[in-house]
């Protein structure tokens, strides 16, 4: 049987649409899956995200094992790396070192736009472009002229604007530090991180409009991150929930270990279930409690 990427593609989208947190109803989004060529955005070389017996990451070059790769590039729940030690670490063989950017897998691309949900003509800003994929997707909903995406890593920024420009789409792009945002191309309707954090930046919340959202990855105590929905108040701050698990990188200001009573954990962090609690942050910090707390 001969493989082909719009038949794994659409394989993919199959698989995706029988799990819980696939498309759901978000048909837009099972649609932008479909058309947009996801292979097109993996490096040629890219490592698989767990290690083998002798600890290191093994490589996928596409050249020497293409049909491996292609199969890789479509597994609904797999991620690959495609930087090792912020690039000092050549994709050229197997190895060991600290994962610091990936394409993500297509089932935590797909969540974290369904949360997102933008709407055509929304202005989005997307923190950590990466490869360019999840930058392609939101283009193809809300139009790539409302799209700003900012990397912090040249190469990879580049990169991705190539990937980008060679499909004909052109979203506004920043190289730079995501903490920070692009306030000149706001305010934005919606705001989504690809990286995480452990601290919500006060810049994101003060350039979202009133009732814009803004989607990230929260580091927890749960020993994993939390993906959190906030909506502005359009006064600097915003209120959501933790919406779904997931595990993304560091952005790159928020590395260092902190406790968590420091980042605004109240009570005893991961005491209780993840799907309760409610988070609050503003410009002078973060708030995370549990709702079966505060109605006691």
């Amino acid at each position: 049987m001969v493989m082909t990427a719009k038949g794994l593609r659409a394989r993919c989208a199959w698989e995706m649409s029988r799990g819980p947190r696939g498309f759901a109803d978000c048909s837009w989004l099972h649609q932008a899956f479909l058309d947009v060529p996801r292979e097109h955005f993996v490096p040629d070389r890219v490592w698989w995200p767990a290690p083998g017996d002798d600890g290191r990451y093994a490589l996928i070059d596409r050249n020497v094992r293409p049909r491996a790769w292609l199969k890789a590039v479509y597994l609904p729940g797999v991620a690959l790396i495609t930087q090792i030690d912020d690039g000092t670490v050549a994709p050229t063989a197997p190895a060991v070192g600290a994962f610091t950017s990936s394409i993500s897998s297509p089932g935590v691309v797909v969540e974290l736009l369904r949360h997102l949900a933008p709407e055509p003509g929304e202005s989005v800003l997307e923190v950590g472009t990466g490869t360019g994929y999840t930058t392609a997707l939101l283009a193809h909903r809300t139009g790539a002229a409302s799209v700003t995406t900012m990397e912090i890593d040249p190469h990879l920024a580049n990169r991705a604007r190539d990937r980008l420009r060679a499909l004909g789409t052109t979203p506004g792009f920043i190289v730079g530090d995501g903490e920070e945002g692009h306030a000149d191309g706001g305010p934005y309707d919606r705001i989504v991180s690809t990286a995480s954090v452990r601290r919500i930046p006060p810049a994101w919340l003060r350039q979202l409009k009133p009732g814009g959202v803004l989607v990230a990855p929260l580091d927890s105590p749960y020993g994993h991150d939390l993906l959190v929905r906030l909506v502005a108040d359009g006064r600097g701050g915003a209120t959501g929930t933790a919406v779904a698990r997931v595990e993304f990188m560091r952005v790159r200001g928020q590395r260092a270990p902190r406790p968590y009573a420091e980042l605004g954990w109240s009570g005893e962090p991961g005491a209780a279930a993840w799907e309760d609690l409610r988070v609050t942050a503003g410009q002078a910090g973060q708030c995370i409690t549990h709702a079966v707390v505060e109605h006691t």
